[in-house]
């Protein structure tokens, strides 16, 4: 018998390979591994492959959903939340509905809570659809409104999927089950919230990186046990942990600790996302095995599948024909509203100026000059924000050619099969349903995965964004950080990171350029370490104007993420050669 230590070791192998192999022939790395795990299966001396459900269902979905959900980019999030919320939550109930009762009228003996319960696990859409039409140069708004959906329909899913399993064994009743859905969205959301919070505070007392990594890692577990105790959806509570740690990331942890969890959940993330392809492929034999002796064969499963995939899609290009007109609409009226928020700014403008000229005229509300100013602060503020974001939904409009690209990248993939893998193994019919499962997965990976590309030219839309920001948007980014460390060392506010202030003459030299020292400087190890220290301490300034450009919604999330990536990593650049110099 092979030693299971090295069954792993082989498969972290093959998943890293895989990644890497795959793109080079234009092949999707998950399909790299399906192919892989299936011919495996297929030799003569390996014996039937089965992994528990409980193995998918809490060692790998609440680790995988928190690390996709702590890179939601929270601005363009916010935008259309609505418009994700919609494809999240009523696209996957209305596509599990329409599935369950396709499932229940040809299924002979399935039951509709069975059948409801394949259609919940039908419904979500993968990620692997935002990874490629990343490369696609597809427009932002669409990648992020695949992102989210991607991210928060795989909730929407398995608390259905939950519901309508635990409504097997229990019967039916609708009053039950939608007070069942509700209690455990409630419940994860609040648990979910407080753990993200937790998290944060905890953390950023921690200053060893490597210990800081390691705490992370339990996160969504702490996240999903203990909602799961409570009856509520760990999976759901695992998404919201990661989006409260997400975006208070970049206020509360150093740029050691942010880089070392964004790389090691990189590739927890591609390891486990890998595996369960892997396994999948494992486990096709017996799955294919159980079908034949059945079923008399695999076309009562494939019929099943090829129509339950079509369903899905004509449910999917429905929905966002109606949402693309919904927000036509939207658009228009947006117009109008820009309107009023330019003649809001005009008058909070008017209103400055009389205050700035006689305070005292304006009675109470001038008797206390700071919570004046800081309630016109703030209005200019929301004001800002409010023409940004009209701004982002005049410049990212969503068409009829966005819609396509929308209803074409819904590919199934990693949760479908780990959903699949989660029924009961007393569930009627479980070879059946996962045959299916897997075959509907298979065939959306391959046919919309492979055709995506041509999709996207036909329509026109390559090239109509990009991965990334633009190098017109990152310069602007640039001239305000810049702007902001000047302003900081004009000022004389900086300070060493033992709290003594800088020389004034050191300051004046540096002026609105912080350089390096010229090779004729007389005292130039002394001078170089108090530039390098200047240095340092302007990033503090520019990572606290980071701070509030983010929240005025000018910059997309990718701009401001590139500049803080690069905050950090002139810090830690910065840091080394001043602590290489002490030694």
């Amino acid at each position: 018998m092979i030693d299971p230590l090295l069954l792993v070791l082989a498969g972290v192998v093959v998943v890293a390979l895989a990644t890497v192999v795959g793109p080079r022939f234009n092949v999707a790395g998950p399909l790299v591994l399906l192919a892989v795990g299936a011919g495996v299966s297929l030799l003569p001396f390996v014996a039937p492959f089965a992994v528990n459900p409980e193995v998918i269902l809490v060692g790998v979905l609440p680790p995988l959903l928190y690390s996709a959900a702590v890179q939601l980019p929270a601005i363009e999030f916010r935008r259309d939340f609505a418009p994700i919320a919609g494809l999240s939550v009523l696209l996957v109930v209305f596509s599990s509905l329409v599935l369950g009762v396709f499932f229940w009228a040809v299924i002979p003996d399935l039951g509709f809570a069975l059948a409801i319960a394949l259609g919940a696990i039908l419904s979500p859409t993968d990620a692997v659809a935002t990874s490629i039409a990343k490369r696609l140069g597809i427009s932002p708004r669409v990648v992020t409104m695949l992102e989210g959906e991607s991210l928060l329909n795989d909730a929407t899913a398995l608390v259905l999927l939950r519901t309508a399993v635990a409504a097997v064994a229990s019967g039916f009743a609708f009053g039950d089950a939608l007070a069942d859905f509700v209690w455990a969205v409630v419940i994860a959301l609040a648990f979910g919230a407080a753990i993200g919070w937790a998290n944060l505070r905890v953390r950023e007392r921690v200053s060893n990186s490597a210990a800081n990594t390691a705490l992370s890692f339990t996160i969504p577990f702490l996240a999903y046990l203990p909602t799961e105790h409570l009856g509520g959806s760990g999976l759901v509570a695992a998404v919201v942990a990661g989006i409260v740690t997400g975006q208070g990331a970049a206020r509360r942890f150093t740029p050691e600790q942010r880089i070392s969890d964004r790389l090691n959940w990189r590739t927890v993330e591609l390891i486990l996302e890998g595996g369960v392809f892997l396994v999948f492929g494992l486990e096709l034999k017996d799955i294919v095995g159980a079908n034949l002796r059945e079923h008399e064969g695999l076309w009562h499963g494939t019929w099943l599948a090829l129509s339950a995939l079509g369903i899905v899609l004509i449910v999917r290009a429905l929905y966002v024909t109606g949402l693309i007109g919904l927000q036509a609409r939207h658009s228009r009226r947006h117009t109008r509203h820009q309107d009023r928020i330019e003649g809001a700014q005009q008058r909070l403008d008017r209103f400055e100026e009389a205050y700035r000229e006689a305070p005292e005229q304006f009675g109470e509300r001038g008797a206390d000059p700071v919570r004046t100013e800081r309630r016109i602060g703030w209005m200019r503020a929301r004001i800002s924000r409010t023409m940004a974001d009209l701004d982002y939904y005049r410049d990212s409009p969503l068409t009829a050619r966005h819609g396509t690209v929308i209803v074409w990248a819904g590919m199934r993939g990693v949760v479908t099969l780990a959903a699949a893998q989660t029924l009961p193994e007393d569930t009627p019919q479980r070879p059946l349903l996962i045959f299916v499962a897997f075959l509907v997965a298979l065939f959306s990976l391959v046919a919309q995965g492979l055709t995506l590309s041509p999709v996207v030219r036909a329509v026109g839309l390559t090239g109509d964004g990009g991965e990334g920001p633009t190098r017109e948007e990152q310069r602007a980014l640039n001239a305000e950080l810049r702007d902001a460390a000047i302003s900081a060392v004009r000022s004389g506010s900086l300070a060493r990171r033992d709290g003594e202030p800088f020389p004034a003459d050191l300051v004046e030299r540096a002026g609105a350029r912080l350089v390096q020292p010229p090779d004729d400087d007389v005292d130039a190890n002394a001078r170089a370490r108090d530039l390098l220290e200047l240095r340092l301490a302007s990033i503090e300034a520019m990572r606290k104007r980071l701070g509030d450009l983010s929240r005025g919604g000018r910059f997309s999330t990718a701009a401001l993420r590139h500049a803080l990536a690069e905050l950090d990593a002139d810090q830690l650049s910065l840091e080394l050669r001043i602590d290489g110099d002490d030694d």
